[in-house]
């Protein structure tokens, strides 16, 4: 591990496992609490050495590199957080696999996957806590904050690079449950529809259909009928921000408690009947595992507030 105080140099040998990644990368993960603009003026400086050489931020790392990290003076380091916390505790809980290779967590609502934005931590620097002697964790892919379900976190470098691969060749299924306004229509089992990132001033991302933006699909089925609500699966194919909420908007039936993209008199009605939160569930992941290659399946509950509220509606 490295000294956090950083005040000697150090020289640290490549891990076979970390080949291919950016030297930047690395060292952003290696000097943790070190500024980043600080990282790449030693870089710029060439008071990084690889195999005694200077390098530039794109350099990719080999096996058995010999690194050269130079003494470095930090303002005090931001803490991790403590493994106390009731939140990053309660974690431990919600993993629902976990193996040499990664982890796949129950994320609950409202926990963002990462920190950043006024957020002092997320879920990866949680387990991050949780895991001290883990060298290498980093997420596979993202989920919204407020919604919750199965996300999925390597515990090596080369299970990201396989996994991340599966990705983009689509070979990775991810199957949400959400509870959409109105009565969605057997006959329609898609939507495709472009859509188009902007992030305002305040830094809030917001997501609309335009025939300029990025092709976009999600697949549809009914999983059960309400009187003002129906329950349906997704399968989001192309795999953009918001994607599956915006959808469902554009087809007419915004997902409940959606405070970007819901309908207020749904969503006060929903309220009214217990539910605080997006009803948004990533219920189950289906992959290739990195080590294996064998097909693996995970599925997260639905929490108990969810169930709740399907509960209420049958009634």
């Amino acid at each position: 591990m490295a000294d956090t105080s950083f005040q000697n140099v150090q020289f640290v040998t490549v891990d076979p496992d970390l080949e291919g990644q950016r030297i930047d990368n690395f060292l952003r993960t290696f000097l943790k609490g070190v500024p980043k603009s600080m990282i790449y003026r030693i870089l710029r400086k060439g008071e990084i050495r690889v195999n005694k050489k200077r390098v530039k931020p794109e350099y990719k790392l080999q096996a058995h590199d010999e690194i050269r990290v130079p003494p470095i003076r930090v303002s005090e380091e931001p803490e991790a957080p403590s493994i106390k916390l009731d939140k990053v505790a309660t974690l431990e809980s919600h993993i629902l696999y976990e193996d040499d290779h990664i982890i796949v967590i129950n994320k609950p609502s409202g926990m963002a996957v990462h920190g950043g934005s006024g957020l002092s931590f997320g879920v990866i620097e949680a387990l991050r806590a949780l895991r001290p002697a883990a060298k290498f964790l980093e997420l596979v892919h993202r989920l919204d904050r407020d919604t919750s379900g199965c996300l999925l976190v390597a515990k090596k470098r080369s299970a990201l690079k396989h996994l991340h691969e599966q990705l983009r060749s689509k070979t990775v299924d991810k199957r949400y449950q959400a509870l959409v306004m109105g009565e969605w229509s057997d006959a329609r089992h898609k939507v495709k529809a472009p859509l188009n990132k902007n992030v305002l001033k305040s830094g809030e991302r917001m997501v609309s259909v335009h025939p300029e933006g990025k092709p976009s699909e999600t697949r549809y089925r009914v999983l059960e009928r309400f009187e003002k609500a129906t329950l349906v699966e997704a399968f989001p194919v192309t795999g953009r921000t918001h994607q599956i909420r915006v959808h469902c908007l554009h087809a007419g039936h915004p997902i409940a408690r959606d405070d970007k993209y819901g309908d207020q008199a749904f969503d006060s009605y929903i309220q009214g009947q217990g539910l605080n939160r997006l009803f948004l569930h990533a219920y189950r992941l289906t992959f290739q595992h990195p080590k294996t290659e064998k097909n693996l399946t995970v599925e997260a509950p639905l929490d108990q507030q969810l169930l709740a509220i399907l509960r209420t509606l049958k009634a």
